[in-house]
Parts: C-alpha cells; structure tokens; sequence
C-alpha cells in the first residue's frame, strides 16, 4: 500500500474513526476502480454512519473531518445536542451519471450521498425539498458549509435526483473550483 494511503489510514484512526480494509474494486470493461478502498463504520469517536459506506481513504477522511468541524456543531447550535448517526444513500457504486456515459464518482469511491442525521433522541432530520423550519436551517448551514471541503455539493432543488440527499464529492473541477447547487 502507498505511503499516502498509509497515512490517511493513520489520520482516521488519530480522528477516531472506525473502519475495515476491504478488497479492491476494479470493473476494467466500466472503468470503475478503487484500489485500497475502506468500509467506513463511523465517521469519529461519537457518529455512526449507517449502512457502511465503502470509500477511498480521502474521501472517508474529508467526510469525517466535514462532520466532526462543521456537522457535529451546527447539530448542537441548532438541536442542542450532538449527532448520533448519518444515514447514506450511497458511497462505491459502480455506474455512470444519471442519462450520461460519464463515470460518477462513485465509481471511484470518491463519493458520499447523505439522506438524514438522527440524534440521541432518535429524533431524524431527512433532506427534503420543503424540511420542517428548524431542520432546514440545520440543512441549509450544513449544505452551504459543504461547498468548499468538497468539490460538488448537490441536493434538494439542483435537479430530481438529488431531491433526497446531499451528494459530496472531491472531483477535482477546472481551477480548483467548486460547483455547489
């Protein structure tokens, strides 16, 4: 294993993130690959992420960090309380953008999809087009936060298939920019 992969592995277990080595993944007739994935339990000490999320190790450190610095304390500004888990829709997928022959970054691991945060209390913030208020604002600081650490940000009202969950991913874009709907 590379010595950068090495080191991420070496970040998240610092970060206290709970996660297995998996088999590398490789489809040569799409094209899709990731060579040192890893099955992702937590994203830290105190969330959990359900159903695991197979991802490469950079795109599991930049979901951890983006939970534990921005997540984690927009969850308690706005409930009071912290996170309990994050629910995804989809990391490693081996399949093109929706109506394009373009591989998603989920082909590459490269990719998380968001569809609720739960509380202690049980209590579940789903991403909806029309969130009740409160879970909206926590919805929208999170979203707005996002577009930055990662390189596209997609949810609610950028088109109907992102309609129910944040898209994250750390394509690189011309210029280093972002694009964020």
């Amino acid at each position: 294993m590379p010595d950068e992969e090495l080191a991420c592995r070496r970040r998240l277990k610092s970060m206290g993130v709970d996660f297995e080595e998996h088999k590398p993944e490789h489809n040569p007739e799409i094209g899709c690959s990731i060579p040192y994935p890893i099955m992702l339990k937590t994203l830290g000490k105190s969330i959990a992420i359900g159903p695991q999320a197979e991802l490469n190790c950079q795109m599991a450190e930049a979901a951890a960090r983006f939970a534990a610095d921005i997540i984690q304390p927009a969850a308690k500004a706005e409930f009071g309380a912290d996170l309990k888990s994050i629910s995804q829709a989809s990391a490693f997928v081996c399949r093109p953008r929706h109506g394009t022959r373009k591989l998603s970054e989920h082909a590459f691991g490269n990719a998380l999809d968001i569809s609720s945060f739960t509380l202690p209390d049980g209590k579940k913030i789903e991403i909806d087009l029309a969130p009740p208020e409160k879970d909206g604002k926590f919805l929208n600081a999170v979203r707005k936060a996002a577009c930055g650490p990662f390189k596209t940000v997609l949810g609610p009202g950028a088109d109907a298939d992102h309609a129910l969950h944040f898209h994250f991913d750390l394509e690189p874009r011309r210029n280093s920019g972002t694009f964020c709907q």
